[in-house]
């Protein structure tokens, strides 16, 4: 990878951040973008404009011509069979909730199991808490470093579990779940399996058909794409039998005044109302890009400056490291002073003084303070443009932490 090229790609790596030049590690929060997105947005914006799909002029049909052109990116970034499988969502917040309700609704009934685990992120969680039926749901018990294996996904497995709903890639502890081998077993249990793609997608190469899953989601702000825009996956005999969460323009060919209404084929009845179009287009442009520089090359430099941090703070007792082995571009940990925990909010405004930008909290995963014994934590995740003399001066910003420094910024 050339980094200094991928760099210079980034408009915002100029600015600077506390007077310093900025160090942005929050990369699993969101990512930076690229010019090429940046000029794909501007462009829409420029010399397009118009809505997608029901307009009769010739600005409209280049409109449809970007906006499905999008889709088709997105069907090859996940390598979906087919191109109805794909439906832009705001997110992949907004589709697990979409899939989780068209379920709960259509599919699932009363007593049904659904299993998950305390790692998730609230959108794999939540949306089943508030389900209007009574279903039991369940967690995977995680191993010691807080991570998914198959004997123990087995040991939960039961023939009661309708619908697994997991993510990849686990946002704050950075262990991959075995995925694949976790559906075929749904399969031939008869479960659907969910998957959160928000984590996996920006660093590895994605395909729904190998991994055979039957709904995937994710985001586009977190592989370099404008925010609000993603896709939800599914595969087709799903996405064919349900009825969409949202009505309105777009989703229906035709309504009456009794109460009948027939719905577009997919994926257009998921899509109502007027998309984020230009969002769609950026996104597109941010897949392609990521995909330019190679998926291999990307997970390789992440896994290279996490070990480069890792070597930089062996001899730091007072830093603790919850995923040392997860091999990932994410250090999640907590900074000592003798003996106790500077809380980490305080932490992440210390490195905030030095131009460092990190995340601090529970990261949107409140199941899993009990599991690692830490109400948050520090998250520092790399990504493409990030580089060795970045890392060193986290290592150095680490070092040089005590509580006494982190509360005095404040004074």
């Amino acid at each position: 990878m050339e980094i200094n090229k991928i760099r210079n790609d980034f408009p915002i790596l100029q600015r600077e951040m506390s007077g310093h030049p900025m160090i942005y590690l929050d990369n699993s929060a969101t990512t930076l973008k690229p010019q090429p997105v940046i000029d794909a947005v501007v462009h829409y914006y420029t010399y397009l404009g118009a809505n997608a799909h029901r307009g009769d002029y010739e600005m409209s049909a280049q409109v449809d011509a970007a906006f499905e052109g999008a889709r088709d990116t997105a069907q090859k970034f996940i390598n979906a069979k087919y191109r109805e499988e794909v439906a832009f969502t705001s997110g992949s917040s907004e589709g697990l909730n979409e899939i989780a309700l068209m379920l709960i609704d259509q599919v699932l009934k009363d007593g049904d199991g659904v299993l998950t685990d305390q790692a998730e992120h609230a959108s794999s969680v939540l949306p089943w808490f508030k389900a209007k039926k009574d279903l039991d749901i369940e967690y995977i018990p995680l191993d010691e470093e807080g991570k998914i294996t198959i004997d123990n996904f087995k040991k939960v497995l039961t023939p009661n579990i309708k619908v697994v709903c997991v993510a990849q890639i686990s946002n704050v502890l950075g262990f991959e779940a075995p995925i694949k081998e976790m559906a075929k077993l749904c399969h031939e249990n008869g479960t659907i399996i969910i998957v959160d793609g928000a984590q996996s997608a920006p660093h590895m190469k994605i395909d729904v058909q190998d991994l055979d899953v039957d709904f995937f989601v994710l985001s586009a702000h977190k592989l370099c794409g404008p925010t609000g825009i993603g896709i939800m996956y599914g595969k087709k005999k799903y996405f064919d039998a349900l009825e969409p969460v949202f009505y309105g323009g777009e989703s229906n060919a035709r309504f009456y005044k009794d109460g009948t209404v027939t719905l577009k084929k997919s994926p257009l009845k998921f899509e109502s109302g007027t998309q984020p179009i230009e969002g769609a287009i950026g996104m597109a442009a941010a897949m392609k890009y990521v995909s330019s520089i190679g998926f291999d090359d990307i997970h390789a430099h992440e896994v290279a400056l996490k070990k480069h941090l890792l070597e930089a703070l062996a001899d730091c007792d007072h830093v603790k490291i919850y995923n040392a082995n997860a091999r990932c571009g994410i250090v999640t940990f907590n900074v000592y002073d003798h003996g106790k925990m500077i809380p980490a909010q305080d932490v992440a405004s210390f490195l905030n003084t030095r131009g460092i930008a990190v995340r601090s909290g529970t990261h949107c995963a409140k199941l899993l303070p009990e599991v690692i014994n830490a109400f948050g934590t520090v998250r520092a995740s790399f990504y493409i443009y990030n580089t060795f003399e970045e890392v060193d001066a986290l290592a150095a910003g680490l070092k040089e932490a005590t509580l006494e420094k982190c509360i005095n910024i404040f004074f």
